[in-house]
């Protein structure tokens, strides 16, 4: 055996503690292993300034050498690996930027997420049809009068349909004679003639309490209807229209018969007493909506002059809280006020408690 020193140091003893174990254990055998010379290697260290070995070892007809450190166990040993992090991301390389396991994993997700997708359009457009075949049936189950009621123009009298309430604009039904339960008993006699030049109006008065729905104020109409002809000797209810504090028009004579006070003129009566109560605002609108109807009609001149009772005679009507709001309308006219003529003069009304 020769040892072949390093041409710039000497070779080192490795120190105590390395735990490195340098191991020559020569059995003499019959074939033997033939390590080149010193001499054949030599060169190749010395020419190669790359390899800079810390000691060379040279062993000739040796077996079983070990160099370096050795751990004997003495019974059955379990190996574990664990990769490196590095040999994992070559791995990944080497399969397309994912391992295996990962790429099955998300490939079943996508597919769940898809056949999850499905079943849900697929439900929706199940309850999308079946609400739309609902809505169909139940717009053809209703009648032709429910389907037209709120688009449906305004007539007064018998010419349509008894289920069909008018509608004035803005939620301001018109209540007609018919569905308030008029008396058989009333008589219309005196024809109104048009367009009418006076709109007065009027309230019930006498602590009458103001109604707020359709029931309660059927229930005032005929009470009203009743009193005229029993009590007035009336043919009929006295005004030609009635305004509810629901908003709502009640029709007493309507558009073509005279009222009670005068003829040329179309009286209107807010239902209640308007000295102790305050009007609503959905009533007031609802008669300038019916004004407004009647002279788009022709039914009342466009140059009409609108009139409070008390304006005609001497009466509180139609109380102090109506008063204040009707003279702040366009076509209010101060005739029979200080300094003003007469009301209906000029058109040859002389007499407003006709009693008709």
């Amino acid at each position: 055996m020769g040892t072949i020193p390093n041409p710039n140091d000497a070779i080192p003893l490795p120190p105590p503690d390395n735990n490195a174990l340098l191991t020559l254990r020569a059995r003499n055998a019959s074939n033997s292993a033939s390590i080149p010379s010193a001499s054949n290697m030599m060169p190749n260290f010395y020419n190669n300034p790359a390899i800079q070995p810390s000691s060379v070892i040279n062993l000739t007809s040796s077996s079983d050498v070990v160099i370096g450190p050795m751990t004997q166990y003495q019974g059955p040993v379990t190996i574990y690996q664990y990769m490196d992090a590095t040999v994992e991301a070559r791995a990944m390389q080497a399969n397309g930027g994912v391992t295996t396991n990962r790429n099955n994993q998300s490939t079943t997700i996508l597919q769940r997420a898809t056949k999850n997708s499905t079943i849900f359009i697929v439900l929706l457009l199940i309850v999308i049809i079946l609400a739309g075949v609902a809505i169909y049936f139940i717009s053809q189950s209703k009648s032709p009068a429910d389907q037209d009621t709120g688009s449906k123009e305004i007539f007064f009298g018998n010419n349509y349909d008894n289920t069909v309430i008018p509608n004035l604009g803005n939620g301001h039904l018109v209540i007609d004679r018919i569905q308030w339960g008029s008396s058989d008993r009333s008589v219309r006699k005196h024809r109104l003639e048009q367009p009418i030049p006076y709109v007065l109006i009027t309230h019930i008065g006498v602590q009458s309490v103001p109604c707020y729905n359709v029931y309660k104020c059927s229930i005032k109409m005929r009470t009203i209807q009743d009193a005229a002809i029993a009590e007035k000797n009336l043919t009929d209810i006295p005004a030609n229209f009635y305004v509810a504090n629901d908003g709502y028009i009640y029709v007493g004579r309507g558009w073509d018969y005279t009222n009670a006070y005068a003829n040329k003129s179309l009286a209107v009566c807010f239902m209640g007493d308007y000295i102790r109560h305050q009007p609503d605002e959905k009533q007031l609108e609802a008669t300038q909506f019916l004004l407004a109807y009647g002279v788009t009609n022709k039914h009342i001149a466009l140059d009409y002059k609108l009139v409070a009772q008390n304006q005609t005679k001497k009466t509180k009507s139609p109380g102090a809280n109506i008063y204040k709001e009707v003279i702040k309308w366009p076509h209010w006219y101060p005739c029979g006020t200080e300094n003003h003529p007469k009301c209906g003069e000029e058109v040859g009304i002389t007499n407003w408690e006709m009693n008709l």
